[in-house]
């Protein structure tokens, strides 16, 4: 028995069945690199979804939380924590409006549950809200309410709130159903985990303008898009585009858990105290480490690097495009493959060649791997594809 074996019979033995069974038991990493039980190493292109986004045991990351967590490593929300208050303030400026107010969370479900009782706040009497068919916003009963799948929504419903799901994309869709009952419209700048799809232009431009003539509040759930993903800190800037609320977590920990839920205008005052509260929202050694990512980020030009390194992968990824391969699609290294009926089997000849990537469903891959990732590895990567995609298209012939 191989010592992935191993571990794979414990996960079975222990673990609720909500995962399934891992295929791979990672046991340590080192920049863009990681290594399973049985020593093979592999390139990590999906950065524990979009988290890992300085690498693994990147030296600003652990020595942040080490210095932290040897200094105070948890204090509650009853007691200001200077990395807490200083994350808060380096988020409201980047954000770059006036009047940024900020509850920090512990990911990013928890950063859309505050987002949705800002607005409830914010709009008293109105309970309706619109989001878009096949988005994402998390697995707790507030987000979950708002995620446009209805395989992993349905379940789990009647929910506490109306919302009506419009095809994303669609701005005279999402024009008529927002109205006068809406309290906000939830939107991703572009949607995620159904397999990196980005919205026409102005898309968002559009949902700020029905908004703004019903008085409901534009929220962007920038979870995964966020802190750098995208070559901004926020892909909604990309469009210049001000939302009411922005949520953001993922990458913006660098691995520790840590979200946030950032509010301008009315919904920046809406939560008085004792509306909400989080016990290890604000852990000073996860905003330590998000306060490292940010100066990283920052000090390393990575912004710039992850635009135009960006945008040079994905031609050469097009340049691969036929067979199952039918397109390319994303911005930064957020990427999305459109691989229809091909995702598990591409996801699992990736791996065999060393290669970790995300299949967000039947249809379509996803990339997104740390920011730092240098020219020869998205290259290595380009290279292998053609290789991949064949041995993908036998696997399902077989």
């Amino acid at each position: 028995m191989s010592a992935t074996e191993a571990f794979q019979r414990r996960w079975d033995a222990t673990m609720m069945r909500n995962y399934g069974t891992p295929p791979v038991a990672l046991v340590g990493g080192s920049g863009c690199r990681v290594t399973d039980a049985d020593g093979r190493e592999y390139l990590d292109l999906i950065a524990g979804i979009a988290v890992s986004s300085l690498g693994h045991a990147h030296p600003a990351v652990v020595d942040a939380v080490s210095k932290q967590v040897a200094t105070i490593a948890h204090t509650s929300n009853l007691f200001i924590n200077p990395p807490a208050l200083q994350l808060a303030e380096r988020l409201a400026e980047l954000m770059g409006v006036d009047g940024v107010r900020v509850f920090l969370s512990n990911d990013g479900a928890t950063a859309n549950e505050a987002a949705i009782k800002t607005a409830l706040r914010a709009r008293p009497g109105r309970r309706r809200f619109v989001a878009a068919e096949n988005s994402f916003h998390g697995r707790t009963l507030g987000a979950l309410a708002l995620t446009g799948k209805a395989a992993i929504r349905e379940p789990f419903g009647p929910f506490g709130i109306d919302v009506a799901f419009v095809p994303y994309g669609d701005a005279a869709a999402l024009v008529a159903a927002v109205d006068g009952d809406t309290a906000a419209v939830f939107l991703e700048p572009t949607l995620g985990e159904a397999g990196v799809i980005p919205p026409p232009a102005g898309y968002l431009t559009a949902a700020r303008a029905a908004c703004d003539t019903v008085g409901a509040l534009l929220v962007v759930d920038e979870v995964q898009g966020g802190i750098g993903r995208t070559g901004a800190w926020f892909a909604h800037q990309h469009e210049a585009v001000v939302p009411d609320i922005v949520t953001v977590a993922k990458g913006l920990g660098g691995g520790l858990p840590v979200g946030a839920c950032l509010a301008t205008g009315e919904a920046a005052v809406a939560l008085q105290k004792g509306d909400h509260g989080s016990t290890f929202g604000g852990n000073p050694v996860s905003c330590a480490a998000a306060l490292a990512v940010i100066d990283v980020i920052e000090s390393e030009g990575l912004l710039k690097q992850v635009d135009e390194l960006g945008e040079e992968w994905m031609g050469a990824l097009g340049a691969c495009s036929g067979g199952v391969l039918k397109g390319v699609r994303g911005r930064g290294l957020w990427i999305g493959l459109d691989v229809p009926g091909a995702g598990p089997a591409i996801e699992t000849a990736a791996r065999r060649q060393g290669f970790l990537v995300n299949a967000t469903g039947p249809d379509a891959i996803r990339i997104a791997p740390p920011l730092i990732l240098a020219a020869d590895d998205a290259e290595s990567f380009s290279a292998a594809l053609p290789s991949i995609l064949d041995a993908a298209s036998s696997a399902m012939e077989a």
